[in-house]
């Protein structure tokens, strides 16, 4: 197991390492000067001239690449060129809203669409699992927001329950308005339970028509020892991996719902970052957000090795 998690580990430093390098590419070869765009239509040419300069963006991309990835193997993430304040302090402060609105979803949604797909394969084709079917198929087909304009205009304007905007400081405790994280998290809730609860389902499903299934059937046990001791747990492999890949996506890649709700996150800083040409920032929340995907993944392989002793003696 130990050489297993030591390879998860070294391909993760070469897939970090790489999509440092694309998005260093990328960033810095987009249309337009940097420079121009920050000081805006009054900056004088000597002014472009200087803060170019200043930003280094005059040397070869190769030595600006050097020079960003060593600052960042120190420890220093730079400055955001919009805000002229150290990138980490801004990141860890909205990292951690977006890790307290990911926590929140994955410990609602995870045992939920378990517990959906388990219920649905019990009778396949049953009215329980078309309707259960039917409406996995319905969240997982609208976009985020199209939920979100939909909750803020029912439950903030129509029926003015629940704040429709968090409007939160990045330095603030989500937990103390715990009101402001029911839409987002509520969204993000449907969009999760739709995809995991098939993947549960389907499994659940061959899982039922198995040999060892039928065998412990025929031996008397109870239907719920069954399905939770027998199907469940070779079920939970599939089910693991997906939750592992929500994770990325729950801290990085939840921009349209960040935005939507005003919630000072990772994603809304990645959203102001590239409509202001803020690169340094564009850089490191691109960079976190890949390792978020890559530990995510990690620890969901940890967890099939811990649940399934054929990969442990394959590791």
């Amino acid at each position: 197991m130990t050489a297993l998690l030591l390879r998860r580990v070294g391909l993760l430093v070469l897939v970090l390492f790489i999509v440092s390098v694309l998005t260093f590419c990328i960033v810095n070869v987009l249309p337009g000067d940097v420079a121009q765009a920050i000081l805006g239509d009054l900056g004088t040419p000597e002014q472009v001239v200087a803060l170019r300069e200043r930003m280094g963006l005059n040397l070869p991309l190769v030595q600006r690449y050097q020079h960003w990835i060593g600052g960042l193997l120190q420890g220093d993430l730079g400055t955001s060129l919009t805000y002229q304040q150290p990138i980490a302090g801004m990141l860890f402060g909205r990292l951690g809203n977006s890790a307290i609105l990911a926590g929140i979803t994955l410990a609602i949604a995870a045992p939920l669409a378990i517990g959906i797909g388990v219920v649905a394969a019990l009778k396949p084709g049953g009215w329980v699992d078309r309707v259960i079917s039917g409406l996995a198929v319905l969240c997982f087909s609208l976009p985020e927001y199209v939920t979100g304009l939909t909750a803020i205009l029912v439950f903030s304007i129509l029926w003015p329950v629940l704040p429709g905007s968090s409007l939160m400081e990045p330095d603030a405790n989500p937990l103390s308005h715990p009101e402001a994280l029911v839409l987002p998290v509520a969204v993000l809730v449907l969009g999760m339970l739709a995809h995991l609860s098939q993947i549960t389902r389907g499994g659940m499903i061959v899982a039922l028509d198995s040999a060892y299934v039928r065998t412990a059937v025929l031996k008397g046990l109870p239907g719920w020892v069954v399905v939770l001791k027998h199907a469940l747990p070779n079920v939970m492999l599939p089910t693991l991996t997906e939750i592992g890949m929500h994770i990325g996506y729950l801290l990085g890649g939840i921009v349209v719902v960040e935005t939507l709700f005003a919630y000072a996150g990772v994603g809304e800083m990645l959203v102001n970052a590239v409509s202001h040409r803020d690169i340094p920032v564009v850089q490191i929340t691109v960079l976190v957000v890949a390792l978020a995907y890559g530990v995510g993944n990690l620890l969901a392989d940890v967890a099939c090795i811990l649940l399934d002793p054929r990969l442990r003696n394959q590791s």
